[in-house]
């Protein structure tokens, strides 16, 4: 059976990998074969981010710009008459990634969220068939409707709960329900 310690198991939810301490036959640590090392994020940091609700980010999404991209910066800081629309876009995607209207697009993930809903509502179909055939018993003959029609002409004959209930309602006289 897998234990595992408290500091894999935070380490598991923080999202950092470790190396688990099993050991082999020799007793050496696996530990020591694997060296691995992801790079955290500093989320103190200035962050790039797409979002409608907060329309500016904390830094531009180009911070390395290359020479044509620097040149148009120099040109920003002019007149705008004097540049051209393509250049204003340019400019744009320095500073942003995504305009409004890309943000809002409507996107096909719809799709896999229902394709994924249908895929497990018809494994859980497929399971509750499977159980139905092989695992439960069959059904009692007691919720058979004969067993039931010959269950009630039994409790009328015995008269059963004769102020309120099942034989008050029948007339014993004509034979059928009042």
């Amino acid at each position: 059976m897998l234990r595992l310690t408290s500091s894999r198991l935070g380490s598991l939810l923080a999202g950092r990998p470790t190396a688990a301490l099993t050991f082999s036959i020799k007793g050496r640590a696996a530990s020591q074969q694997s060296h691995e090392v992801s790079e955290a994020l500093d989320m103190s940091r200035p962050m790039y981010y797409d979002r409608v609700d907060m329309p500016l980010p904390d830094k531009p999404y180009k911070d390395v710009l290359s020479e044509a991209e620097q040149k148009l910066k120099q040109k920003e800081k002019g007149p705008w008459s004097q540049l051209t629309n393509e250049e204003k876009v340019a400019l744009y995607r320095l500073k942003f990634c995504q305009s409004y209207s890309e943000m809002k697009a409507p996107s096909a993930e719809w799709k896999t969220v229902l394709g994924g809903v249908l895929f497990f509502l018809g494994f859980t179909g497929l399971v509750v068939w499977w159980q139905r055939i092989y695992v439960y018993p069959p059904r009692p003959r007691t919720l058979e409707d004969d067993w039931k029609a010959m269950q009630l002409q039994r409790m009328l004959d015995m008269r059963i709960n004769p102020v309120e209930g099942l034989s008050a309602k029948w007339d014993y006289d004509k034979g059928q329900w009042k």
